[in-house]
């Protein structure tokens, strides 16, 4: 009877043993991840209230954006009349727009001037005067609303003209009316300073902090699933999988801007698939590329080499310019500011030769 009772008690030891082992677990558990869940509440917090994140990554994303705007105006200034205005009336976008855009009031401008060639003018060099003030920071805040409202207008009155990089590019320009893009190398900013710092209510600095970084975050999640979404699209297409897609565009009229050196870029068949497979793998990685400093030099190099190669060899610099700028956020602040402090020593030194072997007469 006691030798029953006994193993009785091993066996309720043994399963009570095992429960408080279980409970002891599940409340470790349970510990662990409210820990790593209030930390990951104390950064995020943290990350989107205390400062303003990219300052000069998002001022380069401005002067890039701004710069592809005018290159596109006045290197289609000759041309503006017969692509965007009367000339090109013969499409039916001036009578029927394909977008929906135009049918906007506020979108209409350069689709209701686009049988008027004065006005279509006067509309064009108030763009192009925009984007300049845009590009170097001056009264951005009242400035960049308005260049959006018009370059809307612009791309979408003529949709036949538009590539990849119209969206992006607008959708970029759109978020960044509530981030500080002028903060950094602007006209604004050499303003700010010269006034001084105006004193903020600690709430007010938070709200525009939260709405700067959010900004970044947006822009992250826009670019990476662009990206993304770009690769799983070439993996499911023949070409891309027989790793011969890069030469394809590359040897029509169109896309084959620079024939002698398509013909030497596509010599060699290994190259060709190199690039291909290498594209659509660099596209698919780029969001986790970018979680370590180690990876995202990587990353971001190879990005910028994919939209150089785009930009050069199928002629498409205004769509390259505008990816490389909304990617410059992930380059970090100290990295610009030792850029700009190199090339600020060397522009002083070239200035200090060019005194010393050329003496003032």
């Amino acid at each position: 009877m006691s030798g029953r009772a006994g193993f009785g008690t091993q066996v309720r030891r043994v399963l009570v043993g095992i429960g408080s082992f279980i409970a002891e677990g599940v409340t470790a558990l349970l510990r662990g991840a409210g820990k790593l869940i209030r930390q990951g509440y104390d950064f995020a917090e943290a990350w989107l209230l205390d400062s303003k994140k990219a300052t000069y990554g998002l001022a380069i994303t401005r002067i890039l954006l701004g710069a592809a705007a005018v290159g596109l105006l006045v290197s289609n200034f000759r041309t503006r009349l017969y692509s965007f205005g009367s000339g090109s009336l013969w499409n039916g976008e001036g009578i029927e727009a394909v977008s929906d855009f135009p049918k906007i009031w506020l979108f209409s401008w350069f689709h209701n001037a686009m049988a008027n060639d004065a006005a279509y003018t006067a509309l064009y060099l108030l763009l192009l005067a925009l984007a300049v003030a845009f590009t170097l920071g001056w009264r951005t805040r009242v400035v960049h609303p308005v260049f959006l409202v018009l370059w809307v207008s612009f791309i979408e009155a003529n949709d036949m003209l538009g590539d990849q990089g119209d969206n992006m590019y607008r959708i970029a320009l759109f978020f960044m009316l509530f981030a500080d893009c002028a903060g950094r190398w602007s006209l604004d900013a050499r303003r700010r300073e010269k006034r001084g710092l105006e004193p903020k209510s600690e709430n007010w600095r938070q709200i525009q902090n939260l709405l700067h970084n959010l900004v970044l975050v947006i822009l992250t999640a826009q670019v990476s699933f662009v990206y993304v979404s770009g690769a799983l699209y070439k993996a499911g297409g023949a070409p891309w999988q027989h790793g011969h897609a890069v030469y394809d565009p590359l040897m029509t009229e169109r896309f084959g801007t620079w024939p002698v050196l398509s013909d030497l870029i596509t010599s060699w068949g290994p190259l060709v698939t190199v690039a291909a497979w290498g594209s659509i793998i660099m596209q698919l990685a780029f969001p986790f590329l970018l979680l370590t400093r180690f990876t995202r030099v990587i990353g971001l190099f190879a990005i910028l080499t994919f939209h150089v190669a785009i930009g050069v060899l199928m002629g498409l610099p205004w769509f390259s310019l505008s990816m490389i700028a909304i990617d410059s956020i992930f380059v970090r602040d100290r990295t610009w500011r030792a850029i700009a402090h190199g090339h600020g020593q060397r522009i002083r030194g070239a200035a200090a030769v060019a005194r010393e072997r050329v003496p003032a007469p």
